[in-house]
């Protein structure tokens, strides 16, 4: 039984990677030539709040930073400055996920939507202190809210599809402890 949860472990460890260099690939084919008015949602952070709030022992602090490290490598953006806001949103999320568990998805939605909101305004405040270009304000408030409204939708994926679901009070984790 320990054999199979860790079997499990990993490879959930795994299909989130996989999850986002799928998610990356799609973001770098080249889909239009023209700039848009509007930015879509960012589908790593919501996959990576949602899968912190589930189950975080199946997205460790370094898959995450890797995963957004290289998201932002390859995005052209400040290397390392996302990521690292990212990875402190979902690590705020792990430490939540007993206190949001038995709560309804309102409470859940809520607080993945203010961590998002902390998240852009954080990275904008920095990036205009550093005095680097900062994208324009409506494509920011664009994917902050497409990220929104699309995170009941990843919600839905994650637990219906990807089977990765809330932990129950009485769950065990890889190690057989208790959630």
């Amino acid at each position: 039984m320990n054999d199979l949860s860790q079997t499990r472990l990993w490879a959930m460890r795994a299909a989130f990677l996989l999850l986002a260099l799928v998610i990356l690939f799609f973001q770098l084919l080249p889909m239009e030539t023209t700039p848009r008015a509007w930015a879509g949602p960012n589908l790593l952070l919501c996959f990576a709040c949602a899968w912190s709030l589930r189950r975080p022992e199946y997205v460790p602090a370094p898959a995450l930073a890797l995963a957004f490290l290289l998201t932002d490598l390859l995005l052209q953006r400040p290397p390392g400055l996302f990521a690292l806001l990212a990875l402190i949103g979902c690590e705020n999320l792990k430490s939540r996920g007993r206190s949001l568990r038995d709560g309804g998805f309102a409470a859940e939605w809520l607080t993945v939507g203010m961590v998002m909101v902390l998240i852009m305004a954080a990275n904008r405040l920095i990036l205009a202190i550093v005095m680097v270009p900062v994208p324009g304000l409506t494509l920011s408030l664009s994917e902050l809210g497409m990220s929104l409204l699309f995170y009941p939708l990843i919600v839905a994926v994650t637990h219906g599809i990807m089977r990765v679901r809330k932990t129950a009070p009485g769950d065990l984790d890889a190690l057989g402890q208790r959630v």
